[in-house]
């Protein structure tokens, strides 16, 4: 068990929910996408927020802006926090647009929004937990998927459901956060997704 919670931290790191947002909308979804396009879309998403992330985060590192990758120290959380605004920006700017991927675009205004209310409770020196966050936001987008379709995704959603309880149960087992930080993680990561149901869903 101690081996499978902590697999779970890594798997669902907050650096691969967005693609796997992605990868859940395209795998569910039955409006017709270009091929080429889905995978030019899938392509710049794991480059924007996953490896581009992970180069910054080696190079804070080397300066000594960083110390871990755990991010233990609050004060360290900002500077992840707002280059994850920055190139979420770039993303609702350059790859999705409301009028053709109005999902999609309104799951990274909600991503935006989750980074920028983390970031504001990194700077009152309240660490929330990024992965409970991450996965919170995928699990409400595919909820509003599921409605937006009229498609039965019951089963998904409660495998979502059960991953939330994982993560939750990872993050406290090797005492990275604190239960009331997993609760902040999930109301900030659950709830802007949420809200913005009233523009697609």
């Amino acid at each position: 068990m101690n081996q499978i919670l902590r697999v779970c931290g890594y798997i669902f790191h907050p650096l691969l929910m967005p693609l796997f947002g992605v990868l859940c909308y395209y795998g569910s979804t039955p409006r017709f996408t270009e091929p080429q396009i889905m995978l030019a879309n899938i392509y710049a998403i794991a480059t924007l927020t996953t490896f581009t992330p992970i180069v910054i985060f080696f190079m804070l590192k080397n300066i000594g802006v960083l110390s871990s990758i755990h991010l233990v120290d609050v004060k360290e959380r900002k500077y992840p926090l707002m280059i994850q605004v920055i190139l979420m920006l770039l993303i609702v700017k350059l790859i999705f647009k409301p009028y053709q991927d109005i999902e999609l675009y309104y799951f990274f205004v909600g991503i935006i929004a989750t980074s920028l209310s983390a970031l504001i409770l990194v700077l009152f020196k309240f660490k929330v937990s990024l992965h409970q966050m991450a996965i919170a936001g995928v699990t409400v987008f595919l909820i509003g998927i599921s409605l937006h379709f009229k498609i039965n995704m019951l089963g998904s959603i409660s495998l979502l459901c059960v991953v939330n309880g994982l993560v939750a149960s990872s993050r406290i087992h090797t005492k990275s956060h604190s239960g009331i930080e997993l609760f902040f993680g999930f109301i900030i990561g659950g709830l802007p997704q949420f809200l913005l149901f009233g523009f697609w869903v």
